[in-house]
């Protein structure tokens, strides 16, 4: 027990207070009013988080894949930046917490400003047109391009059977 207990307290972030909820339950992390500009390294056991009131801008991809037994997250108040990186952190709370989802709201950039992360469409996300530039028009044409292609392979397929059948039969006589 003394041991277990000896390696919640190592894993705990050095920046935040945790407390054990009980034998094998998990920790309770509070990271709150810290002015961490980035989230600590967490312990895999983390059952709550709460992140609030710091200065968060976004999450790097995968920072809170490991929490899998997560609960409770509480993690509003940060100057959120809302360009396609904050994807990551959108994703993962419509997966694991959309309650505090709903608390998010963005700082920056300043047409998002005061706009809740749970409303941004990928078109919002600024950075992401440039990342995947998708553009519905240049699909269209590709796709025109390989159905006519299509078309045509078949029709000289036909046509070239229908002749290959005529010289056949014209070997035949």
């Amino acid at each position: 027990s003394l041991l277990f207990h000896m390696t919640q307290t190592e894993v705990c972030p050095p920046s935040c207070n945790c407390k054990s909820l009980g034998e094998m339950k998990g920790l309770h992390i509070d990271c709150s009013s810290r002015k961490l500009s980035e989230v600590p390294a967490l312990p895999v056991n983390t059952k709550r988080l709460y992140l609030q009131n710091n200065s968060l801008t976004s999450v790097p991809p995968g920072a809170l894949d490991s929490l899998h037994s997560l609960e409770d997250v509480k993690i509003f108040d940060n100057p959120w930046n809302c360009d396609c990186h904050i994807l990551y952190l959108k994703l993962w709370l419509e997966d694991s917490s959309a309650p505090s989802l709903a608390n998010i709201r963005c700082a920056t950039p300043a047409p998002m400003r005061m706009k809740p992360l749970m409303q941004l469409t990928g078109n919002e996300l600024g950075i992401c047109k440039r990342l995947l530039p998708i553009k519905c028009l240049e699909f269209f044409w590709r796709d025109l391009i390989l159905i006519a292609g299509a078309i045509i392979t078949l029709i000289l397929a036909a046509w070239a059977l229908k002749f290959s059948k005529k010289l056949v039969c014209q070997i035949n006589l």
